[in-house]
């Protein structure tokens, strides 16, 4: 039943139908780290955190139509009015898919959006437990729009290779 939503490209021989197919075959943690380098003191003031994020995602080919995509969460906690760290906390949550009859930049933005969407849930969940386990108030985390950040990093990519060109000339 899946053929039958599938329609020739243009120019494609008949019997010949492009298979788009994408599954996600398996959601691993492929790096953890929590530190709190300042405990037990840090637990002995009250908690006024100051929370810098840093959000990434990578991805690389593994294999024929096979893909490994990275969202990597640091989250550092600061004591607001000491400086002092409260805690570090670092997750690469990573995912293996499949994805075939996707080419070019919609791949691209496969890779660098829809796959992260699906993947940043299991950050999110990983990273509150680790705090709560180093003894800390859950860090709930707000959802991230994967596609603006997208988008805005191709916008960047589009300005910086305008500068080189303009700087060539």
């Amino acid at each position: 039943m899946a053929e039958d939503n599938n329609t020739p490209q243009a120019g494609a021989a008949e019997g010949e139908k492009p298979q788009l197919k994408f599954s996600l075959q398996r959601i691993y943690v492929k790096d953890i780290s929590f530190e709190a380098p300042n405990s037990p003191s840090v637990f002995k003031q009250a908690f006024k955190p100051k929370v810098n994020l840093d959000l990434n995602t990578t991805s690389q080919k593994v294999a024929d139509d096979q893909y490994e995509v990275v969202v990597k969460v640091t989250a550092q906690v600061n004591d607001s009015e000491t400086g002092t760290t409260s805690f570090l906390a670092e997750v690469e949550q990573a995912g293996l898919f499949h994805i075939s009859g996707i080419e070019g930049a919609q791949l691209e933005q496969t890779l660098g959006a829809f796959c992260p969407n699906l993947l940043f849930p299991y950050a999110r969940e990983c990273v509150d437990n680790l705090v709560n386990r180093g003894g800390f108030p859950p860090l709930m985390l707000a959802p991230v729009n994967f596609e603006a950040m997208y988008a805005q990093r191709k916008q960047r990519e589009a300005q910086q290779a305008s500068q080189a060109a303009e700087n060539t000339h």
